[in-house]
């Protein structure tokens, strides 16, 4: 009955957009950018209940198809060099997990990369060559040499790590171990497939330790403290030789800089372009935490919604879109302004967002219904719903990549 249930408010949901698309010029399929013919974008969207992956054409704007790959599939992740999409597969019943490698130009799988147990998290490294997954279940990190196909090293972590993210100047890996309510920070070898992890600092006192962002300069790490409602700030060591380490010894080693209190349960951590600030999401209190980057202090929180799952800001650092998980809507807030100035309701229980390569389009993943929703974000008469489009049982993460396929 409830999936019956379900399924009827789909199609109604989907009705009812079609509709607007006809009496709305806002959804007029015309005002689109207009790309080369060699030219392909699409959106990969793991289906957890699926086992499988669902490719959205943005180009074209239509689902393009559905990948089968490893089961309970859960994080996604683009290689920035090559047109290779990883999709993480959790297997949690019986035996260890597994990377699926996607190949964009002919969205089928090329190879699948055993792994240890409960993966649920991948990151790649600038160059493209290596990859990073935390596996929950054995309480270690897979290092994958991507080239090979293969898992090149295995290093022990705290308690339950969720996730492992690899610094944009490839000297820092930072994981978030949940179960023991600590962050490790290793220094990385690019060089050396032996031992291209060593440990160099742990850091107690993030209670539930979920997600991460690093600045672009990889100076700093942000890290959310679920269970404790607080945001941990740590310092990452400086290259030896960088003018940072020349101006202060300090900066040579990696160091706790703050713990900040935020609202309740925060899960997710959005990010500026600018890197200014980063955005909290709080899910048990409806709300969002503004923080500083440079300050390292919480400047404002907001109320946004019910539970609040998921951001991310547009290209041009004025608005923070959060997807709101207990109210079945995206809503824009004005970083700028300080307010909501936008909801657009969606499906049913929305979480990871994305947005398309020049941003006129924002994907949500609507886990409950099983969905995608598209919203259209610039527009004369403010944001609206394009389109859903089907996804799988579940879908939980989305990743965008962009290409030109005469290259």
């Amino acid at each position: 009955m409830l999936h019956t249930s379900i399924a009827r408010n789909h199609a109604a949901a989907l009705g009812v957009a079609s509709l607007l698309c006809v009496f709305a010029t806002a959804c007029r399929r015309t005002d689109f950018p207009q790309y080369p013919s060699s030219y392909r974008e699409y959106a990969y969207v793991s289906n957890g209940a699926g086992n499988s992956v669902t490719v959205l054409d943005l180009v074209n704007r239509r689902q393009d198809r559905v990948i089968a790959v490893g089961q309970q599939p859960t994080g996604l992740a683009v290689n920035p060099v090559t047109n290779e999409v990883y999709a993480v597969n959790t297997q949690p019943a019986l035996g260890d997990g597994s990377v699926s490698v996607i190949d964009a130009t002919t969205n089928r799988v090329t190879a699948v990369i055993p792994v240890r147990h409960l993966p649920y998290f991948v990151d790649v490294d600038a160059d493209g060559k290596r990859a990073y997954v935390a596996n929950s279940g054995s309480n270690n990190v897979s290092v994958i040499d991507l080239k090979k196909r293969r898992e090149i090293a295995v290093i022990g972590a705290g308690e339950q790590p969720g996730l492992a993210r690899i610094a944009q100047d490839m000297r820092s890996l930072v994981v978030t171990n949940r179960g023991s309510g600590s962050i490790s920070v290793y220094a990385v070898d690019n060089a050396n497939d032996a031992k291209p992890l060593r440990l160099r600092a742990t850091f107690a006192g993030c209670t539930g330790a979920t997600d991460a962002v690093i600045l672009p300069d990889s100076s700093k790490a942000f890290i959310t403290c679920t269970g404790a409602n607080k945001l941990m700030v740590i310092s990452l060591a400086a290259a030896p030789d960088s003018w940072a380490a020349k101006q202060d010894s300090a900066s040579m080693t990696d160091h706790l800089l703050t713990l900040l209190d935020v609202g309740k349960t925060p899960v997710n951590l959005a990010l500026k372009p600018d890197t200014g600030e980063v955005f909290v999401s709080n899910f048990d209190s409806d709300s969002i935490s503004e923080v500083s980057t440079w300050t390292n202090e919480v400047s404002s929180t907001y109320t946004i919604g019910a539970h609040p799952v998921f951001g991310v800001v547009s290209a041009d650092n004025t608005t923070l879109w959060v997807s709101n998980f207990g109210a079945d809507t995206v809503a824009a807030y004005s970083i700028d302004d300080g307010k909501m100035v936008h909801v657009v309701h969606v499906g049913s229980g929305p979480d990871a967002l994305a947005f398309s390569a020049e941003g006129h389009l924002l994907l949500a993943a609507d886990a409950k219904s099983g969905d995608i929703s598209v919203v259209r974000t610039q527009e004369s008469r403010g944001p609206a719903l394009f389109d859903m489009w089907p996804s799988g049982g579940q879908p939980n993460a989305i990743v965008v990549k962009a290409f030109d396929a005469k290259k």
